[in-house]
């Protein structure tokens, strides 16, 4: 019995020795990884040590070329937003101000189609007077660079002009601007609002009429 005893004493002792001898060993390792970093971080530093005179000037100039450049585009950047703020800071007011027109133009109709002032020289005295106001509205926005855009005879164009409805104009050429709804704004080179129209199109044939009634027939049909 004591001789089992002191042999298990004696393999656990072995097998602590074993552990202590593996644990040296992977120390050792670690040891020496580290050192081959450190080894390799030293040839590293020396061999940007080992850059040329030459080479370190083409470096520095090449940096210095890089940040001045980035200090140009920040300048150009800084005096384009200046422009447009100085340009275009009243943007917003003047697209709002057009509704000034607008309700002018609107009391305008409103004044003409009234029957009980038809012909009268209330209202004469009352369309000169919104004329007047009007044309002082417009010449206070071209002073500061808003203009009406040009419409009526003129081919649409979708920059400036917003097609609403199609009129039948066999003596325009089709998409020929032939009534203006909404007058529309520019700013400068900026466009306000798109002047609302109708442009013109070719008449239908009388085969086009009567094929086209005769496909509205047999949708209905299809339909019931």
């Amino acid at each position: 019995m004591e001789k089992d005893q002191n042999s298990n004493i004696k393999e656990d002792e072995e097998n602590i020795n074993l552990s202590e001898k593996d644990k040296n060993s992977n120390i050792k390792e670690d040891e020496e990884n580290i050192n081959l970093s450190e080894k390799d971080k030293t040839e590293q530093t020396l061999e940007k040590n080992n850059t040329s005179p030459d080479e370190k000037i083409l470096e520095l100039e090449d940096k210095l070329a890089r940040t001045f450049a980035e200090m140009e585009n920040q300048r150009r950047r800084f005096e384009k937003e200046k422009d447009d703020a100085f340009e275009y800071g009243g943007f917003s007011f003047a697209r709002e101000s057009l509704n000034l027109i607008d309700n002018l133009e609107r009391a305008k109709k409103s004044l003409e189609e009234d029957v009980a002032l038809k012909g009268t020289e209330a209202l004469k005295k009352s369309l000169e007077n919104f004329e007047i106001i009007q044309k002082d509205l417009i010449s206070i926005f071209k002073k500061n660079n808003v203009e009406q855009i040009d419409a009526i005879n003129k081919k649409l164009d979708p920059n400036f002009h917003q097609a609403m409805i199609e009129i039948d104009d066999d003596n325009k050429e089709p998409g020929t601007i032939i009534q203006e709804i909404q007058k529309g704004f520019i700013m400068k080179d900026r466009l306000l609002r798109p002047s609302l129209v109708g442009v013109s199109k070719k008449s239908p044939t009388k085969n086009e009429s009567e094929d086209k009634k005769s496909q509205e027939n047999q949708e209905n049909i299809s339909s019931k």
